[in-house]
């Protein structure tokens, strides 16, 4: 029980800063649009993740030569472009919460969510390396991998359903365009710390 509440509130901790997915899965639930898919999305990748790292695959990331530039500038790379667009939506302005508007398909969200997921390489450095790191120090590792996985669920699902507290605060345009713009330089400010690392 120790190793998973260990793993529990490292795991929370780590996912906890605003970043590309969090941001994207807070404006899903703003817009009420495919919010359990992307939610479901981003949890069950974090557990394949922790359980890579959990396994060792930290250790054989870090000995293969190139991968982590690779990651880096190809995640920089994303975000560059997702920040570009949604401050472009910032800049347009005219968006308001209203049910049924907005909502890009399943398979556009989905996508979406796998790249600022997959393509981010915070995620591994957060799930695979660092959590894969201490979970070494603990004899009941899978307990640990388990408490870190049940942060991912439960913090996606609460992100996700919570976002629907500010859906009054996001009836009026202007909430949008400073969503929206928090979001483009927050993306913009991870794509540098990626770029100059």
């Amino acid at each position: 029980m120790q190793a998973y509440i260990a793993g529990f509130a490292l795991g929370f901790s780590l996912i906890l800063a605003i970043g590309a997915q969090n941001a994207f899965v807070l404006r899903q639930g703003l817009r009420n649009a495919h919010v359990f898919a992307v939610c479901l999305t981003c949890a069950l990748s974090d557990a394949v993740l922790i359980a890579a790292g959990v396994a060792g695959f930290g250790a054989l990331a870090k000995a293969v030569p190139g991968l982590e530039g690779v990651m880096r500038f190809g995640g920089a790379a994303f975000l560059l472009w997702y920040g570009a667009r949604t401050l472009w939506a910032a800049w347009k302005g005219g968006e308001v919460l209203e049910a049924g508007e907005g909502k890009a398909g399943l398979r556009a969200a989905l996508l979406t969510c796998l790249a600022l997921t997959w393509l981010n390489p915070h995620v591994y450095l957060d799930t695979v390396v660092l959590l894969g790191s201490v979970s070494a120090q603990y004899a009941d590792k899978l307990g640990f991998g388990a408490g870190a996985v049940s942060a991912s669920f439960v913090f996606f699902f609460g992100l996700g359903y919570g976002a629907r507290v500010l859906a009054p605060v996001f009836r009026r345009p202007g909430s949008w365009r400073v969503l929206d713009l928090i979001v483009g330089l927050t993306m913009w400010a991870i794509a540098g710390k990626l770029i100059w690392m």
